[in-house]
């Protein structure tokens, strides 16, 4: 069973993987989007991302949690996380608040 530290440095590694991971639409990764709302692990370090996106009716979905599995695989490959999964939730909504600086700037947004 994996040590709270040992959970904490997946989920961190996990994130800085999704980097990788572009919205087709805005060409900005989904962390800096601010889509990902929280990394989920169990004991055996399966993974599940839970994240929202930008409007409901978003025709590529499917590509941005195939794209997930597809860079996500690279860690399962090592043996640091176990299956990957994807939960898209809608509450909270998401907004251009949840957006790094860098994804604000990147797309010209005013704070």
């Amino acid at each position: 069973m994996p040590t709270e530290q040992e959970i904490l440095e997946t989920k961190e590694r996990v994130m800085a993987q999704l980097e990788n991971v572009i919205d087709p639409e805005l060409g900005i990764d989904i962390v800096n989007l601010g889509l990902v709302y929280e990394i989920e692990l169990d004991e055996e370090l399966n993974t599940v991302v839970v994240m929202t996106l930008t409007s409901m009716g978003c025709p590529l979905a499917g590509t941005i949690v195939s794209e997930i599995k597809q860079t996500l695989g690279e860690l399962q490959e090592l043996g640091e996380i176990g299956t990957v999964d994807t939960n898209i939730v809608w509450s909270p909504v998401w907004s251009k608040d949840k957006m790094s600086r860098y994804a604000k700037i990147a797309l010209g947004v005013a704070d």
